[in-house]
This record gives C-alpha cells, structure tokens and sequence, in this order.
C-alpha cells in the first residue's frame, strides 16, 4: 500500500466546457484533474492559467500518450516536460494508462490493449518505475476498455497483479471500465476485486456509457463514451472497493453531453463524497 499520499476527497475531470461552473463551485469540488497532453507543452499563458487553478484546488495531471507499453521507451522529452509540470502544480501523483498509444513512429491515437503476458507486464512494470523515479512523485496505472479480448495467459486482474509486483507504482482504477468489460467479456466485477492488490488502489475514475445496437448474434456492446450519468452498477462497485481498503480520491469523469444544469455533476461529486465518508476515510481540508 503506497503511505502518505493526502486525502484528496471528491473530484472533477476539468473540462474547458465546465471551466466557468468549476469557477462558480469552487466550494463544492474538493480537486480537479487536467488532461496532461493540454498542458504539457502549452504556452506560458496557458500555464498560468494551470497555476490558477492551483491557488483554489489540488490539481492532478491525467496523461494519454505517455505509452508506457509500446516497444520502445517513453519519450525523453516527454517525461522531462512531464516531471516539470507536476512540479509545477505540486500533484501529489500522476496517472497515464496502462496501454500503448503509439508503435514506432505511427501514433495510433487510440489506447491499445497490451499482450496479457509476463513478460509483458514484468516489462511495463519495471518502465513504470523508471518513470515515477524520473518524474518524482507516484504514478497511478488505469485500467483501459477493450472491446475485443484476444487469447491471453494471463487475465486482465492476473495482468494488472504482475505489473504491480514488478513496481511500487498506484493503481488508478476506473470503475466504469471494469464494469463496461465486466459485461462486455462476462465477467464478474466483484471477482476481478479479489484478484487485484485493492491496497495498491490510490483513486478511481467513475462515469457513464452508453449501450450500443443489439448485433447479428443478438448481443449489445457497452461502450466507454464518459457522456452519460453515472450508472447504479459503478456506483455499487464504488460501495463494494471502499468497503475493502482506503481511497485517496475519487473523480467524475464527463467529456461530452454535458448536462445543462450543472447541478447534475455536483450532486454526483457530492454522492461520491459521501460514499468515501461511510469508510469514515480522512477528508481533505476545506472539503464540502
């Protein structure tokens, strides 16, 4: 179990389209996460505007492209840039996915499932504790959605297990993704719960999807579009992982289809909340 992160309570992935609302609700959001990619190379002004944000909230980097499972290392240039800007808004931690964006040159622009092997998960691990040295705080893995499931030694949970114990990273575990393929392979949630270190999970990602036309073999895909309210399942696992270890933070995530009242986000924020107070977990000073 990774010691002495702080309690950040109950959080909002910052959108550009919720930015005035955030502004407007500062008192009822405990932190903000920010897409790393915005920021990582942006203007000085952009940056400022990132340091604003931390005059009122914790702020956390969320990466896309980092890659940490392609073939090759990640970056140079990109960890560096990395490691200033979470020292720059004093993150606690970091997070990217546990995937692959890019295969040599070509950026596929999508997150890759990876090979569910040892060796495979031996090597990610190992990389992902090359970059949270090099960065300086604490990298948090996340679980991905996939959509097809190749034939693979290992399960996703017997994965995620092998690259925690080649690392002392944290586990970023999205809720929505694992019930999306929980239902999408026909799996059972609560299982892949006993499989994973649990102690490792530091935060989790909560936020709804859509189900898609019913196939010629008369199934129904779920897919993974951060477009929707958060389901009663995601909230059930939310209930059933905070019941079996401690969570530093927990953050709704909504890219599209934002409501018009954004009430509707506050009150999902507020249900998680609550949620981590029924563990009587530490809450973060100043928090609702």
């Amino acid at each position: 179990m990774l010691t002495g992160l702080p309690a950040l309570g109950s959080g909002l992935g910052h959108r550009v389209e919720l930015a005035e609302e955030i502004e407007a609700h500062a008192d009822r959001i405990d932190w903000l996460e920010v897409i790393t990619e915005r920021f990582l190379f942006a203007p000085a002004d952009e940056r400022e505007r990132l340091r604003g944000l931390t005059d009122r909230f914790p702020v956390v980097p969320h990466g896309l492209e980092l890659s940490i499972g392609s073939e090759r290392e990640p970056d140079a240039a990109y960890v560096e840039a990395l490691a200033a800007l979470v020292a720059d808004v004093g993150a606690p931690w970091f997070s990217d996915h546990l995937s692959f964006t890019r295969t040599g040159s070509v950026d596929v622009g999508l997150l890759v499932p990876l090979p569910r092997t040892r060796e495979v998960a031996r090597r990610l691990g190992r990389r992902a504790g090359r970059v949270q040295e090099a960065v300086g705080r604490p990298f948090l893995l996340e679980n991905i959605t996939y959509y097809v499931d190749m034939a693979t030694p290992l399960t996703e949970a017997q994965f995620i297990t092998e690259v925690m114990e080649h690392c002392e990273c944290g586990l970023l575990l999205d809720l929505a993704n694992l019930d999306i393929n929980a239902r999408n392979h026909g799996f059972d949630p609560l299982e892949f719960l006993d499989a994973i270190p649990v102690e490792r999970v530091v935060q989790v990602h909560l936020a709804g999807g859509v189900d898609g036309d019913v196939d010629e073999d008369g199934e129904r895909l779920s897919l993974d579009s951060h477009g929707a309210a958060i389901p009663a399942r995601v909230w059930g696992l939310l209930a059933e992982l905070v019941s079996r270890t401690h969570l530093n933070a927990t953050l709704i995530e909504r890219d599209q289809n934002f409501p018009d009242d954004f009430g509707d986000l506050l009150a999902e924020i507020d249900r998680a909340r609550t949620v981590l107070r029924s563990r009587g977990a530490a809450q973060p000073a100043g928090g609702a």
